[in-house]
């Protein structure tokens, strides 16, 4: 039989991270830029700062800079300065980084299996109005 897993009691006043055991998780892996940062980094390997910011569209170069400095931090990424002329940083996924790749390859496996399912749900919530 599979084991539970118990969450803590909590009341009204628990705190969010508290309350949720997965909440630090969540923070730290699926942070509005963080996902495609890391998909990347494990998908296609080291790279510069200028080629993370063409690959993910829509990022700014304050954003980016801001969340690899917090992967940095976190130890998902690792930052390479190359004290060349020009200078050279480069951007690659850690070991702890990679860990996360089953976890990615699930929440996809997931998407591909009932994102259609939550689109027929979202159309009927919203009704013909929509």
């Amino acid at each position: 039989m599979a084991s539970k897993t118990r969450w803590p009691a909590t009341d009204a006043t628990t705190a969010p991270e508290l309350a949720c055991p997965i909440f630090p998780v969540i923070d730290v892996v699926f942070s509005r830029w963080t996902t495609p940062i890391l998909w990347s980094l494990h998908t296609f390997g080291r790279h510069r700062f200028v080629e993370l910011e063409r690959r993910i569209e829509g990022i700014s170069p304050k954003v980016l800079t801001q969340r690899l400095r917090q992967l940095e931090r976190d130890g998902l990424v690792v930052r390479t300065y190359h004290p060349e002329v020009p200078p050279r940083v480069e951007y690659e996924i850690t070991e702890l980084g990679h860990s996360l790749a089953p976890l990615f390859a699930y929440v996809a496996e997931w998407g591909t299996a009932n994102l259609e399912q939550v689109e027929r749900a979202r159309r009927r919530y919203d009704g013909p109005a929509a």
